[in-house]
């Protein structure tokens, strides 16, 4: 595992995507209070690894405006979130896979995630536990499709197929998770992007 991460590593790093490897989820949220400035806009993406991390109340400890769509009372303010995390100071979240090779592979229901990601924030932050990292582009799409799909699902009760039966069947359903695929293959142009990989086990 430490010689995926760090073959990943290189790769990002290569492909202008600014990369750290961590030992814990503590050291990954003390890097991003410190990218974070106090009174900056943060945007949330559906991400359960920036949830674990516990580093949102940290944020609005220090005056942060969180634009969490996870805290919507209403369907309508829940778009309102996703909307408005698009023009955020800083975007968190993380990525459905990592490869080897320094792709960054995501599939969104809503596409708020992956659309935050490549442009609108000027500073986006990801990070992904060791276990999202994968040899390449094909084993990103199978860990996406019939790995981090099919818990969400279950999670957040879609009713999909997949959260039924533990693979992906290519549905129709309305709650269909998989509408939107976004292959980061070099950093965005006008985005500082960062990627802080985990040794240790994050999120879906």
């Amino acid at each position: 595992m430490e010689d995926k991460l760090l073959r990943a590593q290189a790769a990002l790093e290569k492909h202008g995507i600014k990369t750290q490897v961590v030992d814990t989820p503590e050291e990954a949220k003390a890097l991003i209070l410190e990218r974070v400035q106090p009174g900056q806009r943060v945007g949330v993406g559906g991400s359960l690894t920036i949830d674990q991390l516990g580093v949102v109340p940290e944020l609005e400890a220090r005056g942060c405006e969180i634009l969490w769509h996870w805290r919507a009372r209403s369907p309508e303010e829940m778009l309102s979130l996703r909307r408005a995390q698009l023009t955020a100071d800083v975007f968190l979240a993380s990525s459905n896979a990592v490869t080897e090779d320094g792709r960054l592979v995501n599939i969104d229901g809503v596409g708020n995630r992956v659309g935050a990601m490549v442009f609108g924030p000027p500073k986006v932050i990801l990070v992904c536990g060791q276990n999202k990292v994968v040899p390449d582009l094909a084993a990103a799409l199978d860990r996406v499709h019939n790995v981090a799909a099919p818990l969400n699902g279950r999670r957040l009760n879609t009713g999909t197929p997949c959260a039924v039966v533990g693979r992906c069947t290519d549905c129709n359903s309305p709650g269909r998770m998989c509408s939107v695929t976004v292959i980061i293959e070099r950093r965005p142009q006008k985005t500082d992007l960062e990627v802080i990989l985990v040794r240790q086990e994050l999120g879906y």
